[in-house]
């Protein structure tokens, strides 16, 4: 009997504290160290080695192996909300920060120091002040983008870090803090921030990373942009027009990206989920989702799917793979390619309790089709979206629960194959002390859990072909899409007769109605 089977004929694990002991098929790091006071963001390094924590009082860098504080950044009246970082150098960080007040900075982790390099938008004018919503990094820290609010109107920020100058200068103020004839901080002027573009909602016109594309709420436009440098001539306020406009037939509710960047896929009003090849510029797919009149939620895409079990089988078409969740709880999984019929399957059922509603799913990327399920009464579980299995839940202790499900403050270490989540007091049980009532971050670590090694990925690099396609020039995109054409026209033949099939068949139906209509007329 498959494990997927036994898993089916019996009821999923529950994966509980070790309670001081190392457990076999125990996930819960029971050493759950207190987080700084109003814990509201964490983020992980690309390697694995650092998280980052933003705060009520600013934000601190912690190992993650060991959950020890490794520096921190401190400012009264100062609380982080949103943080990012990525990896500049061997031994450098650049962390991106938003604060409650809506004021973006940028910092430098560097021989266990943070430093405070530039700030995004400063507030000189309160009355005119732009508010940063999001605030994210490229990695390896060359380039960040953030989307602005200012008087109603909001906007997308490129920016290009100086990031060799950076670390130049980090070099030099370690050094000279080494340096024990020296008295005194070091006043370095770091390099500014070069803005690349300025993005506003467009006039849509009638008829790198190498561009950024964004949509806007209440629209049903896809908008593209190139990234190019600005002419020295070409005045700073005026409005960017989009390269290319992707149509799409209902209004975008939600929308996720490949790791590839090739694909992107929207949810859309009325159930539809599209997904465009940015290559071709042209839709992979429409499929019509079964929701019962329930809006779309979120779409994820699938990155790891387990290949057919017979090697010889020649796939001549890529196929994508999504999970789709809506907001009445279902959750369907849909596979699509060029010149193939989208096939979609249903992974959850509405729940009677609305207790039970998937909240919020975490993919898990060192992981093969399995994801975690986070519900709206705080329980979590893996699921094998494929098989359709539950394979064990994660339970923090019943003191705590998790942080809002809806938006659960964690972060997926990919390096340790770990899960680092915030929990609270739980309200309804009584707190011992004051120290058991302060928010935890409860790690889940899936290494050695022998439940879950028949998922692992071997792996964690992008798939080899979509790397491949991620760095084509213009003739070889030519090149691939006639290609594809030649490779799919039996697929594309076999729909187009299909369709006459049903073009004939309700031009039947319709000839018997109008016959039947006459007759009825005739009679009277």
């Amino acid at each position: 009997m498959k494990a997927a089977d036994k898993l089916k004929s019996s009821r999923a694990p529950t994966l509980e504290p070790s309670g001081g002991t190392q457990v076999l098929y125990s996930l819960y790091d029971s050493n759950a160290n207190m987080l700084p006071a109003n814990t509201n963001c964490v983020a992980c390094s690309e390697d694995g080695r650092y998280l980052v924590l933003g705060h009520s009082k600013g934000l601190s860098v912690w190992y993650a192996s060991s959950l020890i504080c490794a520096a921190e950044w401190l400012q009264d009246n100062l609380e982080i909300t949103l943080i990012r970082i990525t990896r500049m150098a061997k031994i450098t960080y650049l962390l991106g920060t938003i604060d409650d007040m809506g004021v973006a900075r940028v910092f430098a982790y560097h021989s266990d120091s943070i430093h405070l390099l530039s700030f995004i938008n400063i507030m000189d004018d309160i009355n005119k002040r732009s508010i940063c919503l999001t605030f994210d990094l490229h990695e390896g820290g060359h380039y960040g983008a953030a989307s602005f609010s200012c008087d109603g109107d909001v906007c997308l920020e490129v920016y290009q870090f100086p990031s060799a100058a950076w670390l130049k200068d980090l070099e030099m103020e370690t050094s000279q803090k080494q340096d024990t004839n020296s008295t005194g901080e070091l006043d370095v002027k770091w390099s500014p921030v070069t803005v690349m573009i300025k993005i506003t909602p467009p006039k849509i016109p009638t008829g790198m990373p190498f561009a950024v594309t964004v949509w806007w709420t209440g629209s049903q436009n896809l908008l593209q942009y190139f990234l190019q440098n600005a002419p020295k001539n070409k005045r700073a306020d005026v409005v960017p027009v989009p390269d290319v406009v992707l149509p799409n037939a209902k209004e975008i509710l939600c929308s996720a990206v490949s790791s590839c960047t090739r694909y992107i896929a929207l949810g859309l009003d009325d159930a539809l989920v599209y997904v465009w090849d940015r290559r071709s510029g042209s839709p992979l797919s429409i499929t019509l989702m079964p929701t019962e009149n329930s809006p779309l939620f979120r779409v994820q895409f699938v990155e790891y799917w387990p290949l057919p079990a017979d090697d010889s089988q020649i796939l001549t078409t890529e196929m994508v793979h999504l999970f789709v969740l809506c907001k009445s709880g279902a959750g369907y999984t849909v596979t699509t390619g060029h010149g193939a019929l989208p096939s979609t399957v249903q992974l959850f059922v509405r729940p009677k309790d609305h207790r039970d509603l998937p909240a919020f799913t975490i993919p898990m990327p060192f992981l093969q089709g399995v994801s975690v399920v986070v519900q709206t009464n705080g329980k979590m579980f893996l699921h094998d979206i494929i098989n359709q299995v539950t394979l064990c839940f994660l339970n923090p202790p019943s003191s705590h629960q998790i942080t809002s499900p809806y938006n659960p403050v964690y972060v997926m270490n990919t390096k340790q194959q770990a899960l680092f989540i915030r929990g609270d007091q739980n309200p309804s049980t009584n707190v011992p002390s004051e120290e058991s009532s302060q928010s935890q971050l409860f790690v889940f670590r899936f290494r050695h859990a022998d439940i879950i090694k028949q998922y692992v990925v071997s792996h964690l690099d992008r798939p080899q072909q979509q790397q491949k396609q991620s760095n084509i020039n213009l003739d070889d995109i030519f090149n691939f899409y006639l290609q594809q054409r030649v490779l799919s026209v039996g697929e594309r033949e076999k729909v187009i007769a299909k369709s006459w099939e049903k073009l004939q068949e309700t031009a039947t139906v319709a000839q018997q109605r109008q016959q039947g209509g006459r007759q009825k007329r005739c009679t009277k």
